[in-house]
C-alpha cells in the first residue's frame, strides 16, 4: 500500500498508469470473489483506497495546472 506522501510525489504521467493497474487489479478481485477464489477479501479495501488517493491527488495536480 502506497503511502498519500509517495503518491503525491508522482507525476500526472505516472499517476494515470497507477490508476489503470488499480481498476485492473480491482477488476481482477471482483471476478475472483464472484467465482469463489478470492483467497484475501481485505484487498478489495486496500485497492479502493488506494485508488482515492490517486484519483485524489490527480484532481490536485489538475487545479494547479
Amino acid at each position: 500500500m502506497a503511502k498519500a506522501k509517495d503518491i503525491n510525489e508522482l507525476t500526472a504521467d505516472e499517476l494515470n498508469l497507477r490508476l489503470r493497474d488499480l481498476k485492473q487489479e480491482a477488476f481482477n478481485l471482483r471476478l475472483q470473489k464472484s467465482t469463489g477464489q478470492l483467497e484475501n477479501s481485505a484487498r478489495i479495501k486496500v485497492v479502493r483506497r488506494e485508488t482515492a488517493r490517486v484519483l485524489t491527488a490527480l484532481n490536485a495536480k489538475k487545479a494547479t495546472a
